[in-house]
């Protein structure tokens, strides 16, 4: 869908966007999702594995808008050029922004700018320059209300200000409702959460 605010394409990291609660939050196995093959996993047990981590990959696709790829073929991209490695035990590492950042200027043709010490002011200023940010936050921050449990290891996607101009509009790949995937947040706020660091995007890519 479309978000009526900002006019960027909403996306999950997992297929089935009313299955991202039980996932995430009570523990249901990502490879019983009826709708994995969406994503573009090779397999169920491809798709469970790996879909947890791909909330950078989904903020790509946002970005991307209307007619961007699947999610795993934009995974695939990112691993050829190194933005997701493996250790020796098989542990996925990532999203590397260098990387990544090459990725989407070369295979995508985005300007991708790497920011590795960003103040919630410099993203206004990014956002009112007519770009998009990958944010890094805490993935607690769809649940705005509560403490935040610490800054960073999540991506979300930052499109716009608030219609007041105080705050910042943005979309979450793991959120678990509707007003969580697409949700705006008073810049104190979003600042519990955000670990100073962030990949800018042109917007309406």
């Amino acid at each position: 869908m479309t978000c009526p605010a900002c006019r960027v394409p909403v996306h999950t990291q997992f297929a089935s966007p009313g299955l991202v609660g039980p996932i995430v939050e009570g523990g249901l196995d990502p490879a019983t999702d009826p709708a994995w093959a969406d994503s573009g996993a090779a397999s169920p047990a491809e798709y469970a594995r790996w879909s947890g981590h791909l909330c950078g990959m989904t903020c790509l696709r946002m970005a991307l808008g209307a007619g961007a790829p699947s999610l795993f073929a934009l995974r695939d991209g990112a691993l050829r050029y190194g933005a997701y490695t493996e250790d020796a035990e098989g542990v996925i590492r990532g999203l590397i922004y260098a990387p990544f950042a090459q990725y989407a200027r070369e295979a995508h043709g985005l300007d991708a700018t790497v920011h590795r010490h960003l103040s919630t002011q410099e993203i206004l200023g990014l956002l009112d320059g007519g770009r998009t940010v990958m944010s890094s936050v805490h993935h607690g921050i769809r649940h705005p209300l509560r403490p935040a449990p610490g800054r960073g290891g999540h991506l979300v996607l930052l499109t716009s200000r608030t219609a007041d101009g105080t705050g910042v509009h943005f979309h979450n790949p793991s959120g678990t409702t509707a007003g969580t995937r697409a949700t705006e947040l008073a810049l104190p706020d979003f600042e519990r959460f955000f670990a100073g660091r962030g990949v800018s995007l042109p917007a309406g890519a």
